[in-house]
């Protein structure tokens, strides 16, 4: 599993707030078994356990052709995101952290780099905020465009990618 981390392109940070700790972030292909597995294990733990989300409708139809991310902290699986072409434009979903590496910077990288690779796209970019998670996405160049709505019984809104 290293080498295979360090023959892919990766977004690197080193935190402050961690005690050496390096974050990386990888585009990764969702065909290859045991990297599936590990995204669909920070997601079962962070949607399913947490939220309560019936893993029928976390694990969808989308999979296979979503682009996944996987963020790594000390090359440990620590968060997860994805994102697909739609009729609307680029939806991003699935973003997901390990409670445990939440607040340490490592979402805010995980969305920049997702942000980084879809721009080059030139379509909008959207996604299903819950209404915990608006001013997170705010903070990174989103805007709620929309009303209330649920998925998965979680208060969501839809938000769009400022352009400039």
């Amino acid at each position: 599993m290293a080498e295979e981390i360090l023959n892919m392109t990766a977004t690197t940070f080193e935190n402050p707030s961690q005690s050496n700790g390096t974050m990386d972030v990888f585009p990764i292909n969702y065909s290859e078994k045991h990297i599936a597995e590990l995204i669909h294990e920070i997601r079962r733990k962070v949607f399913v356990l947490e939220q309560h989300i019936d893993p029928m409708i976390e694990f969808d139809t989308f999979e296979n052709e979503s682009q996944h991310y996987l963020a790594y902290v000390k090359n440990v699986p620590a968060g997860t995101a994805r994102w697909r072409h739609t009729d609307e434009g680029v939806k991003l979903e699935r973003f997901s952290v390990l409670k445990e590496y939440r607040n340490s910077g490592l979402g805010r990288m995980l969305v920049n780099r997702v942000l980084c690779d879809v721009k080059l796209l030139g379509k909008k970019v959207y996604l299903n905020a819950q209404t915990t998670t608006v001013r997170f996405y705010e903070k990174a160049g989103f805007k709620v465009v929309g009303e209330l709505f649920y998925e998965a019984n979680i208060p969501h809104f839809k938000m769009e990618l400022v352009t400039s």
